[in-house]
């Protein structure tokens, strides 16, 4: 849409009455511009009202669970299509997480030592403890079926480490009697 405040009189014409035309005309256009784009927010879920979100919502299968906030919620109903579509492979997964703000995270499936069923979640603490009931909610909707999930701590220390060189000799002399 083009930006109505951008027009400008010749300075000749600045003043006056013409000056008040071109602020009547701008805040017309303006507005009417608004009344244009109003059907298409109408449908996007990150603007819509919530009365229209939950019917999106519903259209896309999302839930809301408890305590959920807003803008999270906006976000799952608007990447609902591309989230399930994403959800078969492991790259797709870790896309969800990432997509829906929960961070870093890794999958590890068919390790040796276990079953071959089990799909490792590796994670952070602070992940789990914000984001618990969303990793339930995801892992529900968009995880493999026949498929058991566990949860792996991961936790990201910095180390300092220093390195450096000695080139002296190290020489034992024994005495003996």
């Amino acid at each position: 849409m083009p930006d109505f405040s951008q027009l400008k009189l010749p300075f000749w014409m600045s003043k006056g009455e013409l000056a008040r035309l071109l602020r009547a005309c701008k805040k017309f256009w303006s507005q009417l511009c608004e009344w244009l784009k109003w059907p298409a927010k109408q449908f996007d879920p990150l603007v819509c009202p919530l009365p229209i979100l939950n019917l999106l919502a519903w259209e896309r299968d999302i839930t809301r669970f408890n305590s959920e906030p807003l803008d999270l919620y906006r976000k799952r109903v608007a990447f609902a299509w591309v989230n399930a579509r994403d959800a078969g492979s492991v790259e797709g997964f870790i896309a969800i997480f990432q997509r829906l703000g929960i961070g870093y995270v890794e999958l590890q499936e068919r390790q040796l030592g276990k079953d071959w069923d089990v799909i490792t979640i590796r994670v952070s603490d602070g992940q789990i403890a914000s984001n618990g009931e969303l990793l339930r909610e995801i892992i529900r909707q968009y995880g493999r079926t026949c498929r058991r999930y566990d949860y792996e701590v991961i936790t990201i220390d910095t180390l300092d480490i220093r390195a450096g060189w000695y080139t002296g000799d190290y020489v034992v002399y024994t005495a003996s009697k």
